[in-house]
């Protein structure tokens, strides 16, 4: 009940108390994020049917509920727009009762920072399914320490499903599970760092947890110049390997130019250097095929990453790599002397790729997302017709190119309408030489889909 609230950006502490109780709760927790502008004018809210489904009360208690704002003139409902935030509910400042909010509230109402999916739409039941079904065939070794690359019922799903979907060429004797993508850079960092490397080139914009990673394992990052082709492979000396998102570079959203996929792997094979590909998001394209992995190319000289963060959830802590064969013996003893990763959720992921349930949901996501991503540039196009959307081909996110200068002070209006997300600065290297870009980076895989209406409305209302 608490998260749902939360991504209204209302309170809520329903008592017990029957139907009229929950009744005047619900109607007092809306009037009050109305009156203190939490809940913004012309804010659309779901659907009493929705709503009540995500609280588990009565859809008559919120259609009730609804219906007495309507009547004190906090909400507005007419045929075909839904109920809404009456543009007039909020006094103006200087008037009696509860002052309008002058300063952003300390913690956002809605998240639109990338990196996470969908929550609210993870398959549970499939899922449990599934993790009966694997309990219930699990041999009773499967519950010792095991083998420290992982279970070889789900290294065996993972390296059969990225053969057929992402062009990777690997057998389950080189795939490593691991807690997420995180703790695979962590791990290769100490390998390439024992190895005597003491420098990884990535690119000019993408995430500074990876680079700080990186600096905890002894190694410095140099940033790849970025241009319309995207990130300039050609442009590094001595590194001992390249931290890459060639699928779809995070975050601008373009593929790696095929010409500069030749010109990374061509470095590899001549120095010996070392590719760490991370395909984040790669089964979500809209528009075409999807880009193989580069790993393909050269299994010998790139290290694919991989997780189920974005196409289930990032709390499942799953991952894996695909390491080359020279450097198997190494990553694993990385990792340790037994498995460091929950079994019951490996052989749980293991049995839902093999059932189908796991191709099932990543086709109903990619829909789902499509669906959002082309609202998002439609809503941009008519009410921000100066802002422009790209890097949308794939992924979970848009790039909203802004004129220059006004990056800034559109985060700032975003926050203002209780938004969380940020400018393309945030993402920017700190070494990055090309001449700086003003964007949004708007991740619009997490809002439920009861909040989605609303959250794009806010946003839009940021925009210049």
């Amino acid at each position: 009940m608490a998260e749902s609230w939360a991504n209204l950006g209302i309170d809520l502490h329903l008592e017990p108390a029957g139907t009229s109780g929950l009744r005047r709760g619900l109607t007092d927790a809306l009037r009050d994020a109305v009156r203190t502008g939490r809940l913004a004018p012309g804010t659309r809210l779901p659907s009493s049917r929705t709503l009540a489904t995500d609280l588990g009360i009565a859809r008559n208690t919120v259609a009730e509920a609804y219906a007495d704002l309507v009547a004190e003139g906090w909400l507005t409902a007419r045929q075909g727009s839904g109920t809404r935030v009456a543009e007039r509910a909020v006094p103006p400042a200087g008037a009696t009762g509860t002052p309008v909010r002058r300063r952003p509230p300390g913690r956002p109402t809605h998240s639109l920072v990338p990196g996470t999916p969908d929550l609210a739409a993870f398959p549970r039941t499939e899922w449990l399914r599934a993790a009966r079904r694997a309990l219930a065939k699990a041999p009773n070794d499967a519950l010792g320490y095991g083998d420290p690359r992982g279970r070889p019922e789900l290294r065996t799903a993972v390296a059969e499903y990225l053969a057929r979907v992402r062009g990777v060429r690997t057998d389950p004797d080189s795939v490593l599970i691991t807690a997420g993508f995180s703790h695979a850079l962590r791990l290769l960092g100490t390998v390439l760092r024992a190895r005597g490397a003491r420098t990884v080139a990535v690119e000019s914009y993408g995430l500074y947890v990876h680079h700080d990673l990186l600096a905890w394992a002894g190694l410095t990052t140099t940033a790849l110049p970025y241009d319309e082709l995207g990130t300039d492979t050609r442009a590094w000396g001595r590194e001992g390997a390249v931290l890459l998102t060639p699928a779809h570079q995070f975050p601008m959203g373009t593929p790696l130019h095929p010409d500069r996929r030749a010109a990374v792997v061509d470095w590899a094979r001549r120095t010996g250097g070392l590719i760490l590909e991370d395909d984040y998001d790669g089964e979500f394209r809209y528009d075409r095929q999807p880009v193989g992995a580069l790993q393909g190319l050269d299994p010998e000289h790139v290290v694919y990453l991989g997780t189920a963060s974005k196409s289930l959830a990032p709390g499942l802590r799953l991952g894996w790599m695909v390491v080359p064969p020279a450097l198997l013996a190494e990553a694993t003893a990385a990792k340790g002397h037994s498995d460091t990763v929950g079994v019951l959720d490996q052989l749980t992921l293991a049995e839902f790729i093999a059932s189908g349930a796991y191709d099932r949901h990543v086709r109903a996501a990619r829909q789902r997302y499509r669906r959002r991503r082309d609202q998002l540039a439609a809503a941009v196009a008519e009410r921000a017709p100066e802002v422009t959307v790209t890097g949308i081909a794939a992924g979970l996110h848009a790039v909203l190119r802004l004129p220059p200068g006004t990056e800034q002070a559109v985060v700032q209006a975003a926050h203002w309408q209780g938004l969380a997300l940020h400018g393309l600065a945030f993402y920017r290297h700190r070494l990055a030489v090309a001449e700086p870009l003003e964007a949004l980076v708007v991740g619009y895989g997490t809002p439920p889909d009861s909040t989605w209406p609303t959250v794009l409305e806010a946003l839009c209302r940021a925009l210049p």
